[in-house]
């Protein structure tokens, strides 16, 4: 883990939560969303995330964790904290509901229908999006930090991801106030909970950070990218636009993601 990596890290862990203000200047400032490129483009944004979690990320958590404890228990860690990433995330859009999980997959019609309940719910919604983008850019932040040529598609992907989120919070605020700056600020804003997520998990693990610690938050940021990609862009990916778009962008984003591996 490289200190020298903290800003770059941070700069690209910025870049990726603040892309929620796009996702409210798209919904504000347009009259229809292209949804088949938002299909594309989340089926692409899963496509790398999914490719570099168990190609990149996965393999070197298992090999931080087999140079310090073996490879056997190693590997039984390295897989234990993989799931256990996947059962953090599961477990926190558990616990939200859905009518104010950020998360939840709805398309821009069922957005525009939504009534005037979500204002009176805004301290909750925003505390909802907090709990949800804290692991997304503690995943950033962390591959950034390790390397930053792995943080880059990373951080791209995850801002791929937000764009819809910004979507989902700016139209029913719109829709309820007809204020494009109340829509745009309260989506913006909710776009920092991931720079504040990876600076207080940073400062949280920091000063127990050695190989193992990596090993096994590593192999925890490959379940949360998984789990994200399978229960988030991909349906989301499907419902905006059509199947085979979204497979299309899939695999555009595991190949460009292998290449860049490749050369990088």
């Amino acid at each position: 883990m490289e200190l020298a990596n903290f800003w770059p890290a941070l700069f690209l862990t910025i870049f990726a939560g603040l892309s929620t203000g796009v996702g409210s200047i798209l919904a504000i400032l347009t009259k229809k969303t292209n949804t088949r490129f938002l299909s594309v483009s989340l089926g692409f944004s899963a496509g790398i995330m999914i490719y570099v979690s168990f190609v990149e990320i996965f393999v070197k958590s298992g090999e931080s964790l087999q140079e310090v404890i073996g490879s056997g228990l190693g590997d039984w860690i390295n897989v234990i904290a993989f799931f256990g990433g996947i059962g953090l995330i599961a477990l926190i859009d558990f616990l939200v509901p859905s009518a104010e999980n950020p998360h939840e997959i709805r398309d821009v019609n069922e957005m525009q229908q939504m009534n005037r309940s979500l204002m009176r719910m805004g301290v909750f919604t925003a505390f909802a999006i907090a709990v949800h983008n804290f692991p997304e850019g503690l995943a950033t932040f962390l591959a950034a930090m390790k390397d930053p040529s792995l943080g880059i598609p990373i951080a791209i992907a995850i801002a791929i991801h937000n764009i819809p989120e910004g979507i989902a919070v700016a139209v029913p605020i719109y829709q309820a106030t007809g204020s494009r700056k109340k829509a745009f600020v309260y989506s913006f804003l909710s776009g920092l909970a991931e720079p504040a997520g990876a600076l207080i998990g940073f400062a949280l693990i920091n000063t127990l950070f050695n190989e193992m610690a990596f090993g096994v938050v590593f192999a925890g940021v490959a379940g949360i990218m998984v789990y994200i990609s399978l229960d988030e862009l991909l349906p989301s990916a499907e419902k905006y636009g059509e199947h085979h778009l979204s497979i299309s962008g899939l695999i555009a984003g595991m190949a460009l993601m292998a290449v860049s591996l490749l050369i990088l």
